[in-house]
């Protein structure tokens, strides 16, 4: 869910409501919380300047800004590209724990939060690759 209709019945995207500074602001809240997270950290590289950027730049296309990061680095691919990490529940849980105060904090209308918010409990989900007894699925 990336489009939202307001009272009028037109539909707006989260990124013409909220414009490309709010999802900078978005991921660096994530980001502060994930550069302590003894689960998370180990899976970054030590400079994150480039997992915000990518981040940043993913989140303002599908949320219906600039499409700058399909042209950098093509289809998003989600699952593709976190294939190399093993994924299971704790980190997927961790993952979402920092992206849903990430959110939070974000100054959005309730009703759009909800939405965004289900779109990264979601995500968070489909990133899921190992079972609890590490087997990679």
């Amino acid at each position: 869910m990336n489009q939202f209709s307001n009272q009028e019945n037109n539909t707006q995207t989260l990124h013409s409501l909220v414009g490309d500074q709010w999802f900078v602001d978005l991921v660096e809240r994530f980001y502060e919380g994930v550069s302590s997270d003894p689960v998370l950290r180990p899976m970054y590289p030590e400079d994150l300047t480039d997992s915000k950027k990518w981040l940043t730049l993913f989140l303002q296309q599908y949320w219906g800004g600039s499409r700058e990061y399909e042209g950098l680095r093509g289809h998003p691919q989600l699952r593709m590209r976190h294939m190399p990490f093993a994924i299971g529940a704790a980190e997927s849980e961790a993952w979402l724990s920092h992206m849903t105060k990430a959110v939070k904090a974000g100054g959005l209308p309730v009703e759009i939060e909800e939405g965004v918010l289900a779109y990264f409990a979601s995500a968070a989900e489909h990133m899921i690759n190992k079972n609890e007894t590490g087997l990679i699925l």
